[in-house]
């Protein structure tokens, strides 16, 4: 029930001290505006790493031919490593059960492309058409490389936004002839990729129709695998290692490499590399509730101190209250409510503060690796309970003390 004599009774008590109860307050709302703000950004470090993560497939596994650095089998080191369509077939036929996307890729970097009169160096590469899924790459007119441009050797490109920007300028690009390094391609289709502008820089061409225009018989630079995920995310990241090893093992023994042979074929695995990420976001957040917290700490142990000190001002106070029939669980409640109040008070007000400050800062943040900082409602709730039982345990002692304050003993106090 509402006690109207008991809330002016606090009120006129904080009144008295009013800087002390300021300065009280003030570091209990800094340790909850602290804490907010760095769960914000401690959510802005793990929209900024995911939205890297969305420029490619999360769970993919990319390989890569280098040179050799070891003799093996009576191969000198320092061999460059060509990988061959034929490599990338054995890989795709033996585990096709656990591949969801995949492409070979044939690249030209910096190739000449024009159009009319205009012209740009870009990234020209043959690939098929699972590597639409890999590149996360949305198509905005026409369609992706298919099945039939592969089979049929079609001469057709599909180009990204800033190559149709730069080459066609408002002219729209499908059905367009590009010419690469003097061979004609049809426009097909225009992609844009959440990578930005720097993966838009880029020319698909049908794989065998590249490596026959270029002169690239049947090598390959690289190649791709989307895995297919289990639902749980350690399972996936251990079948996923697992997968890369065999799939590096599998080529060195193809291409007779020393099985110790790091530099010759390299295997990137983005799952195994996101799982260490995301466990340093982890550890970054502990980080940031451990300061948050130490810093509302610091404010309840005031807040504690404060209401010590107003129960030794008040021993008389409460010796003639006890004299006159009140019971220990009231002057309990009382400190209680007077802790709680000081303590809620200012951490919503802390509270307040730092939500606005993130929505008015946050989307002024311009950079790769934090974004949108801000707090989930939840963790807001969180905070307010969190609030409420340090405002309960700030009280307890010095109201613990009160209750066993004897009344003879409070009437003698000067």
């Amino acid at each position: 029930m509402f006690d109207l004599e008991r809330w002016q009774e606090i009120f006129e008590t904080l009144s008295k001290n009013k800087l002390r109860t300021f300065l009280t307050g003030l570091s209990v709302a800094s340790g909850i505006f602290i804490l907010i703000i760095l769960l914000g950004f401690s959510t802005g470090i793990q929209n900024g790493v995911k939205s890297q993560f969305e420029r490619d497939a999360t769970n993919l596994v990319s390989v890569w031919a280098g040179t050799t650095t070891k003799e093996y089998k009576g191969l000198n080191p320092g061999r460059p490593i060509q990988l061959k369509n034929n490599d990338f077939d054995a890989i795709s036929n033996k585990y096709a059960e656990n591949i969801e996307n995949e492409s070979a890729f044939y690249t030209i970097w910096g190739g000449l492309v024009n159009y009319k009169n205009e012209s740009g160096n870009y990234r020209i590469q043959g690939i098929l058409p699972g590597n639409q899924f890999i590149e996360n790459a949305d198509i905005s007119k026409g369609r992706f490389i298919n099945i039939s441009d592969i089979d049929n050797l079609k001469k057709v490109a599909v180009i990204g936004n800033k190559v149709a920007k730069d080459l066609f300028k408002d002219e729209d690009p499908l059905d367009k002839n590009i010419s690469l390094y003097g061979i004609s391609f049809k426009v097909v289709g225009v992609f844009y990729d959440p990578g930005g502008e720097r993966d838009e820089s880029k020319v698909f061409l049908p794989l065998p129709t590249a490596q026959l225009a270029f002169n690239g018989a049947d090598n390959i630079r690289n190649m791709m695998f989307t895995l297919k995920m289990s639902d749980n995310f350690e399972e996936a990241v251990a079948e996923s290692q697992a997968i890369s090893a065999a799939i590096e093992s599998d080529l060195k023994l193809r291409q007779t490499i020393a099985p110790d042979d790091t530099n010759a074929i390299r295997v990137y695995n983005t799952l195994e590399r996101a799982e260490d990420i995301y466990s340093l976001i982890g550890t970054i957040a502990a980080v940031f509730w451990f300061v948050g917290i130490g810093t509302i700490i610091a404010g309840v142990v005031g807040v504690g101190n404060i209401m010590l000190i107003i129960v030794k001002e008040r021993t008389k106070e409460i010796g003639i209250r006890k004299a006159l029939g009140a019971q220990p669980w009231s002057i309990v409640g009382m400190i209680l409510q007077e802790s709680v109040f000081v303590t809620m008070f200012s951490g919503l007000f802390g509270l307040i503060l730092g939500l606005g400050l993130l929505e008015i800062v946050g989307p002024l943040i311009d950079s790769e690796f934090i974004q949108y900082p801000q707090v989930d409602f939840n963790i807001a709730i969180t905070t307010v309970f969190i609030l409420v039982f340090a405002g309960a345990l700030a009280g307890f002692i010095p109201a613990y003390r009160a209750a066993k304050i004897k009344p003879i003993v409070a009437l003698r106090d000067e």
